[in-house]
């Protein structure tokens, strides 16, 4: 007799709830990420020409946004910056995701002596802070964006195996892993067929999460000088560049990237939130 399987809902039958704060941070989102596909496209100039002739000078209608200290355009810089400034979070939330995931399946399935290993040295991570680890990590590898990007990968990792890992434990009790045991499947098959597709949603609405705050520490750096090369379009760079123009009383260049970091940071934890309590409901 072939035993009847059930499943939770997956990523299939997640529906997203709709409430007006989340419908403008979401499109906000798409908005932002819209425009660093289409940057090469949609900036009007060279994000490093320079024009020391025109330095400062305020919105017009050849610089919607007026330019910074170096006369270069702040509009082309805020959009070429948003790729690098999206980029570098996204390479931290993949890697940890990724690691994250692996490392807590592992732990939670096979248990014993390999969970206390795994959790043991996650924690361990978590006693060093992120921010800490890249610095270090930078100071020996210079300045570029891999070094913060693999630091805070690290990072955070530990809050996805953590979460995968309890997650993990709770589906494996459930009635059909049993009976996919029974019928001979593998663990690998049924992780990777199953008990993975059934948790996604709770890890992906924590990745989004982990996207805003990825994106936050990484525009720290880079207000550090810590980050891409001083060159490079980045929303913490020209924070960072702007600084001598708002002691000069020219503060437009180093508020608006600001302004961008903070409403693309609060778009994608509102955004992630919504999601994970979206799941929540769905699976009580």
């Amino acid at each position: 007799m072939t035993a009847v399987l059930t499943r939770r809902p997956g990523l299939a039958k997640i529906r997203t709830a709709r409430s007006p704060l989340h419908l403008v941070c979401l499109g906000f989102v798409v908005l932002v990420v819209a425009g660093a596909l289409l940057a090469s496209l949609v900036a009007p100039y060279d994000p490093n020409a320079v024009d020391l002739g025109n330095a400062l000078a305020g919105p017009s209608a050849e610089h919607l946004l007026g330019v910074d200290a170096a006369g270069r355009d702040t509009f082309s810089r805020l959009i070429l910056g948003a790729r690098t400034s999206l980029l570098g979070p996204l390479g931290v939330v993949l890697f940890s995701t990724l690691a994250g995931v692996a490392i807590g399946t592992a732990a939670a399935w096979r248990g014993g002596w390999l969970d206390s290993v795994l959790s043991r040295s996650t924690e361990l991570v978590f006693a060093f802070p992120g921010m800490l680890l890249a610095i270090l990590i930078i100071s020996i590898y210079g300045e570029g964006l891999l070094a913060p990007v693999i630091a805070l990968a690290i990072a955070y990792l530990p809050y996805v195996s953590r979460l995968t890992r309890s997650l993990v434990l709770a589906e494996r009790e459930r009635p059909y892993v049993s009976a996919y045991l029974v019928q001979g499947h593998s663990a690998l098959q049924i992780c990777l067929r199953h008990i993975l597709p059934n948790i996604a949603p709770v890890v992906l609405a924590q990745s989004t999460i982990n996207f805003g705050y990825a994106l936050m520490d990484l525009a720290g750096l880079s207000f550090l000088g810590l980050g891409v090369p001083a060159l490079t379009p980045d929303w913490g760079r020209m924070v960072f560049d702007g600084q001598t123009a708002v002691q000069q009383g020219y503060p437009l260049s180093a508020i608006l990237p600001s302004v961008l970091i903070v409403l693309t940071v609060v778009a994608f934890n509102v955004v992630g939130e919504r999601w994970a309590d979206h799941v929540a409901r769905r699976d009580r």
